[in-house]
């Protein structure tokens, strides 16, 4: 074989695997199923957390119940802030899906600060319960409610974190395919700890002012 014939044996095949790089791309709703499963992996946590609390929460120990520590009114508003935040993250899904990016950004920075009240009002239901001596290692019933609540919020506070910086990313590169991809992605993992909050609401505060 020639010189000239081995040079255009290596262009062809450097060519070749060029076009297979090139070929190469993400699949389709990958990323989709991806979270899918993340999701299910979360929902496993919680249950395990629920399962606890059924356990442990009528172990009171000596200590008060939740008839006597849960504040329903403040909890009611608390949920009433979670589902709104809900609402408004569809709305800028809505207007993402008609490309308006500064309508997008304003709902997602309205859905951001309801998230911020829920998550103070929380700290403040903690702050409280703890300096009226209700603390976590008080009794199992309240260790296992610090446990389900606070996890919960710490999802919420990431959430809180990961629709800042999708803020930025979409003020920076606006709308793209990408983007909207994560604005999916969010919107999942939003409206789980909406879900799981309700399972929070009825299980632990309605069912625990039960006599």
């Amino acid at each position: 074989m020639s010189d000239k014939s081995i040079s255009t044996h290596d262009a062809m095949s450097q060519a070749s695997g060029s076009r297979y790089f090139v070929l190469e791309h993400h699949p389709e709703n990958g990323t989709l199923l991806g979270f899918w499963l993340y999701l299910m992996s979360d929902c496993l946590i919680f249950a395990c957390l629920f399962a606890a609390y059924a356990v442990l929460g009528r172990n009171y120990a000596g200590g008060p119940t939740g008839a006597e520590l849960f504040d329903l009114p403040l909890v009611a508003i608390n949920t009433s802030l979670l589902l709104l935040s809900s609402i408004t993250y569809g709305f800028a899904m809505l207007e993402a899906q008609k490309k308006r990016l500064n309508n997008t950004l304003i709902w997602l920075v309205v859905t951001g600060l309801l998230g911020a009240c829920f998550i103070g009002l929380e700290l403040y239901e903690f702050i409280h319960l703890i300096h009226e001596g209700a603390g976590p290692q008080r009794s199992g019933f309240l260790t296992s409610f610090f446990a389900l609540v606070a996890t919960h919020g710490l999802h919420v506070t990431f959430g809180i974190v990961w629709l800042i910086t999708l803020l930025f990313q979409l003020k920076r590169h606006g709308l793209t395919t990408e983007n909207n991809r994560r604005l999916m992605c969010l919107s999942m993992f939003w409206h789980f700890l909406d879900v799981i909050w309700i399972g929070v609401f009825t299980f632990v505060y309605l069912m625990g002012v039960l006599p």
